[in-house]
């Protein structure tokens, strides 16, 4: 081997070296200065609220009656916006927009209240009526998350569906805990009304 290929050898090798470390302190004058993330539309705050929801009606963290309100305040909320942009051809002004971020903080904090409070909907039913009432609760979540259900219509279905837990309680409530053969056949038909309007 030439001196003239050794230290061709020797340059490669050092460069090699060298570009790592190099790579490291180009440009890096001191701390990060990467831009914050921008905050979300108001789109996105309105979907990833529903997404919450969802999630607590799949888990079993919100009940159906706890899931009919918070639905029914995003019902109001878009009926709100569509409003504001109608007032403005079409557009949301920032005094809008703060105005609904903060309608939205108020939702915000309610559907994480909901969801750590006691009141949990049973998400492993053994009896048949129980089974059916979880069916339809994973539907309203899937119909949500999907997008397929607007606010308004998970709110109505919701609503449905609290009305028929109510009832169940209380013909159990009168029956030892137990439902009889009519109150099963009248909540069947119930639900398969409520069925019909998911």
């Amino acid at each position: 081997m030439t001196n003239a290929t050794k230290i061709a050898f020797l340059c490669a090798a050092l460069a090699a070296f060298m570009l790592p470390a190099a790579a490291q302190t180009s440009g890096s004058t001191g701390p990060s200065t990467a831009p914050a993330p921008s905050p979300m539309t108001i789109q996105q705050r309105k979907q990833n609220q529903q997404d919450r929801i969802a999630n607590g009606i799949e888990s079993g963290q919100l009940t159906a009656g706890e899931a009919a309100k918070l639905e029914k305040k995003e019902s109001n909320l878009n009926q709100e916006e569509k409003l504001m942009r109608s007032e403005d051809n079409g557009h949301l002004t920032s005094a809008d927009r703060q105005v609904l971020n903060q309608q939205q903080n108020q939702v915000s904090n309610q559907i994480y209240k909901d969801k750590h409070n006691a009141a949990v909907q049973n998400t492993d039913p053994r009896s048949e009526v129980g089974q059916r009432q979880r069916n339809q609760q994973e539907r309203i979540a899937q119909g949500i998350q999907s997008g397929q259900m607007t606010a308004g219509e998970a709110a109505r279905a919701e609503r449905n569906q609290a009305a028929v837990n109510r009832e169940i309680r209380t013909d159990r409530a009168a029956n030892a805990g137990h439902l009889t053969q009519a109150e099963r056949q009248q909540i069947n038909q119930q639900q398969n009304h409520n069925s019909k309007q998911i």
